[in-house]
């Protein structure tokens, strides 16, 4: 990697702990863009096996080699992953002009309960996408609410959902757990969509810029609300942040309202 110094800072961190995406729009200069598509449709990308280390895993001169040397973008990876990821593997999706058919909503894996560590998916869309070419959708926030990849398949929509668009070159980093699926293409275009899933190998503990750690708008971050579930349940979902943050900060004694703190007591306990 030829520099990681654009770390995300703690807000973003917060940020992304409470909607489970970063998006960087139009981060990929346009000459990579426009030597992607034809590489996508010659089947060019290297393979590559579970668990190579990131740093052997693409080739210098690759589309996926020079997409992850741009500054934002392992900036963003290594404040999310850590320094030394692995590769867990790499797809380039495509969707056809007016194919009739959508992904279900789901979720990347089997049911996973971690809160201490989490892997990223890293998408690229190297073109413009526009609403009808069926844009990837993603439920934020859904992350944290546990599911076994398509149990939510039967949802057609809910509420907050977002179908995206984007300027070409944008990256989008996703939690593993995130609600999504790949909506329908009712254009004239083939829509491409670049997908690789890293890894940690470290515990992801302070790996972002923390130097506004102690900001207030951290908590104004993790305390946000979507409109996909009511107010009372939507209190779960701050608490399981809540239990994110602790474990990504080191910080055991960090609570909003008292919430973690309160369910964490044990009387007459050491």
């Amino acid at each position: 990697m030829t520099t990681t110094e654009q770390l995300l800072s703690s807000v973003e961190m917060a940020r992304f702990v409470a909607n489970g995406f970063h998006r960087l729009d139009a981060i990929v200069p346009a000459e990579l863009n426009e030597r992607a598509i034809p590489e996508f449709d010659a089947g060019q990308q290297p393979g590559v096996a579970y668990g190579t280390p990131l740093k052997r895993a693409f080739p210098e001169g690759s589309i996926p080699r020079a997409l992850l040397d741009l500054p934002a973008v392992a900036g963003a990876l290594r404040s999310l992953v850590g320094s030394d990821p692995t590769v867990d593997h790499h797809h380039t999706h495509v969707r056809e002009p007016h194919e009739g058919g959508a992904q279900p909503l789901h979720g990347d894996a089997i049911i996973d309960t971690r809160i201490d560590a989490f892997d990223i998916q890293l998408m690229y869309y190297p073109q413009k996408v526009t609403v009808d070419m069926g844009g990837t959708l993603s439920v934020p926030g859904s992350h944290l609410r546990r599911t076994n990849e398509s149990d939510t398949g039967r949802y057609q929509n809910l509420r907050g959902q977002t179908r995206l668009t984007c300027p070409p070159g944008t990256v989008v980093l996703l939690h593993h757990g995130i609600w999504h699926g790949g909506r329908r293409n009712d254009s004239d275009i083939r829509r491409y969509m670049f997908k690789i899933r890293f890894n940690p190998t470290a515990p992801q503990v302070r790996t972002w810029d923390v130097s506004d750690l102690d900001d207030p708008a951290v908590a104004r971050e993790l305390s946000v609300f979507h409109p996909w579930s009511e107010h009372a349940t939507s209190r779960l979902e701050i608490y399981n942040r809540i239990k994110m943050w602790r474990a990504l900060t080191g910080d055991t004694s960090f609570d909003i309202d008292y919430w973690a703190t309160r369910v964490a007591n044990r009387p007459g306990r050491a």
